[in-house]
């Protein structure tokens, strides 16, 4: 599994996470490495998405 997120990598993501929740507002942060997802759903339920493209992902609370 890739763990670190590039720039070539932010459509992908942003795809994955609209596979989950088509309404979701994505934002991702190369460089601080991390994939703000604003969603109704659960932040678990956009784990499979992250996984599906094969990145190493963990939750984070804010």
């Amino acid at each position: 599994m890739k763990t670190e997120i590039r720039t070539g990598d932010l459509s992908t993501i942003e795809h994955a996470m609209k596979s989950v929740d088509a309404d979701a507002k994505v934002e991702v942060d190369v460089g601080a490495q991390t994939v703000s997802v604003d969603s109704w759903l659960m932040p678990e339920e956009f784990l499979v998405a992250f996984y599906d493209e094969d990145l190493d992902v963990a939750i984070a609370e804010w």
